[in-house]
């Protein structure tokens, strides 16, 4: 008989019994399969920004006539559904198994893509992006869990880094598929049958062409005035609801995902912590090579880390703030998720297209430049990928935040200097200018997914011990989701409000803030075990306080 874990399972029995519990299935298909939901969750947080110019459009025009207001509660939305997502999608995930909840987040995705593809109001695509946010949120808490507790030890790492790249490729092709359908379009443009100030010929025109009239893009009416101008037209049609089209493609990945998730097995981390050991060796066995010589000592690891799991205290929210050394560790993952989220990327994320607009590029051209901005993210996410092993991690964030600041300030004296003063003289600002604007937003995105990003979530994973690392990280990662959803929901009226100079400079102050913030409490955690980090943490050292510390640490 074989060595026993102290639950009094004989491990190597159990192997040599156990049979497969389905098909083989190699570790890439397994990740692959899973990270379309991480797909998903960029094209869903992507896809809007090519879909809002033509909400704008009058409803004649197919159009939702939405107000910058409104514009900010469309992209907002989503991200308090994510807040939600993020900390149920989790508990569901613990409850009922990664796998399961994958398949769940599959039927939501393609439900709510369908859903706001058909509403009739904005208030319809409220609660449809609502829906559609705590899916996103959902496949943020499941995805990463499921790749870990799937993934051979030897390739954890670059596995688990495949779902930030798998999310900024999602972001790349919803802007792709939005530049394509807006292409094919012709861009905005309307029908107008007659017009009483006499402004406009019968026949079609660019949206463009009637949002240039409105001061704020270098006409000469006032808000007001334009608005009354728009309402008083007569429209017989227009391509507005090609909005519509961009959100439905979302349906594509969700089918793929639930087709996929179907084939593979639950995660076998996942059957241990149900005590159901042999289902956890028998999906082990599916995503493990027949002969493979680990394959004992990998079930044995894993059901003596139930046993472990089982015995551990849990922290308690109260725990988490009476607790000092707790305490800190808490505000640190705060500051460190809300530098993240409001660092102005969801500017870029969600709004580039308005921002190009504003800086002198027709609609059409500036859904489709937003290309460059999800090209450079794949590229900063590989590079965030190879300088995590390389260099310190807390040099790497205080670096990005403050070219981060640096860019934000040349975009702000851009739209201060050059912009701003071209439009309130009734003129359009050059070429160049907007091509300049591009190009500092795809700096930008470099720095945010190759440094902050990149740093900030691995950081996340490392800092918290683990009786309290599901709590404590639920709870940051849904405050940085709050305040992404102020920051998207703000931006519109900031632009139309203050301008850009100013709302660029904010962004800029803000970013400088968590960089001093940050360069006085954040750790280093890079060479260190996760065992190290709870000891520099709690205030002790030497290998005796690392043994002692090291029973509630995985």
């Amino acid at each position: 008989m074989g060595a026993q874990t102290p639950s009094g399972v004989d491990v190597e029995q159990l192997c040599s019994e156990v049979a497969p519990s389905g098909k083989h299935h190699r570790i890439l298909p397994v990740a692959l399969s899973a990270t379309l939901g991480s797909i998903l969750f960029g094209y869903d947080t992507g896809v809007i920004s090519g879909a809002l110019p033509y909400m704008y459009m009058p409803g004649v025009a197919k159009g939702l006539h939405i107000t910058a207001v409104e514009e900010g509660g469309v992209t907002a939305i989503l991200a308090v559904g994510a807040a939600f997502g993020a900390i149920l999608g989790g508990r569901l995930s613990d409850r009922y198994g990664r796998r399961h909840n994958l398949l769940m987040l599959a039927f939501i995705f393609l439900g709510v893509a369908i859903g706001a593809a058909v509403s009739p109001n904005v208030w319809w695509l409220y609660a449809f992006r609502f829906i559609m946010g705590f899916a996103v949120g959902g496949a943020s808490a499941t995805v990463p869990v499921y790749l870990s507790e799937t993934a051979p030890r030897h390739i954890r790492g670059s596995i688990v880094a495949m779902d930030q790249f798998m999310i900024v490729l999602g972001q790349l092709i919803a802007f792709s598929v939005n530049g394509v359908v807006a292409q094919a379009s012709g861009g905005p443009e309307l029908t107008v049958t007659s017009d009483p100030s006499g402004t406009l010929s019968p026949g079609v025109h660019t949206w463009d062409s009637v949002l240039n009239l409105a001061a704020s893009h270098g006409g000469t009416m006032s808000a007001a005035a334009w608005n009354q101008f728009v309402a008083n037209l007569s429209i017989s049609g227009g391509n507005g609801g090609t909005w519509r089209i961009m959100i439905l493609i979302c349906s594509v990945p969700a089918i793929a995902l639930w087709i996929c998730m179907h084939r593979m097995p639950e995660s076998p981390r996942w059957y241990a912590t149900q005590k159901r050991y042999y289902d956890f060796v028998g999906s082990l066995k599916r995503i493990r090579p027949a002969d493979s010589p680990d394959l004992v000592t990998e079930a044995r690891e894993g059901i003596a880390l139930s046993d472990s799991l089982e015995n551990a205290d849990r922290a308690t929210l109260k725990d988490l703030f009476t607790t000092p050394w707790l305490r800190r560790i808490f505000w640190i993952g705060l500051v460190l998720s809300l530098a993240n989220k409001t660092s102005g990327v969801d500017t870029v994320m969600f709004y580039a297209p308005k921002v190009l607009s504003y800086a002198g590029l027709d609609t059409s051209a500036s859904i489709t430049l937003q290309i460059v901005n999800g090209v450079v993210g794949i590229a900063g996410a590989l590079i965030g990928i190879l300088i995590m092993s390389k260099l310190p991690r807390r040099r790497v964030l205080l670096t990005a935040l403050g070219l981060c600041a640096a860019i934000l300030l040349a975009i702000a004296g851009l739209f201060a200097f050059v912009i701003e003063p071209r439009l309130a003289a009734g003129g359009r600002p050059p070429l160049g200018v907007a091509v300049a604007v591009l190009m500092l937003m795809a700096l930008f995105m470099l720095v945010v997914q190759g440094g902050n990003g990149t740093v900030v979530w691995a950081l996340l994973g490392e800092i918290f011990p683990s009786q309290i690392r599901g709590l404590a990280s639920g709870i940051v990662i849904a405050a940085g989701w709050i305040a992404s959803a102020i920051t998207m929901f703000a931006f519109p009226s900031m632009m139309a409000g203050i301008g850009g100079g100013y709302s660029y400079l904010v962004f800029a102050a803000i970013n400088i803030l968590w960089l001093v913030i940050l360069a006085k409490i954040m750790p280093e955690t890079s060479g260190k075990s996760l065992e190290e980090v709870e000891v520099e943490f709690r205030g002790v050292s030497g290998t005796e306080d690392l043994a002692r510390a090291g029973d509630t640490s995985v």
